[in-house]
């Protein structure tokens, strides 16, 4: 049930920053669509712990800005090879393993590997990221590991 409240407190507030009009016939009309697309997706069977994983928001206010601040860095440093006169790159694809135990998890860390410029995933398979850098050190930088141990952290599960 906290998930169906929830959701539709999420949808709600969704709503409302998208629209941008605050009378009250809109806030009812927004109220009413949002407890009815609450209901289809729970008839659907997508409002649950995976579908809407409200128990990692406490996790996200350090996990966010920390994944901010790698955008940064790996954003610069894409800016530098593109200003480069040389053009510096070397397209590598390299395979990760994913330590996470949900498949949250999993999604998570291959989707903060795309958000990093420089770096994509290119495919998940079992466990294993497929993801492609355009410099080897950007691919060193996945294989070290910090980012899959951050997400293990703000997914909160041991990896062992």
């Amino acid at each position: 049930m906290i998930y169906f409240f929830s959701a539709v407190v999420v949808t709600y507030l969704f709503w409302i920053i998208l629209s941008g009009h605050y009378t009250v016939l809109l806030m009812i009309i927004g109220a009413i669509s949002s407890i009815s697309v609450v209901i289809i997706a729970s008839r659907m069977a997508a409002i649950d712990k995976e579908g809407h994983p409200i128990y990692l928001l406490i996790r996200a206010g350090w996990y966010w800005p920390w994944l901010i601040w790698q955008i940064i860095k790996s954003g610069l440093n894409v800016s530098r090879i593109i200003l480069s006169r040389s053009l510096p790159i070397s397209p590598t694809l390299i395979n990760v393993k994913a330590n996470q135990k949900t498949v949250v998890g999993i999604v998570t860390y291959a989707n903060s590997i795309t958000l990093t410029p420089g770096t994509i995933s290119v495919e998940i398979e079992d466990r294993d990221i497929t993801v492609h850098a355009i410099t080897l050190e950007g691919a060193l930088d996945v294989q070290s590991g910090e980012m899959d141990r951050m997400v293990v952290k703000f997914e909160g599960l041991s990896s062992a």
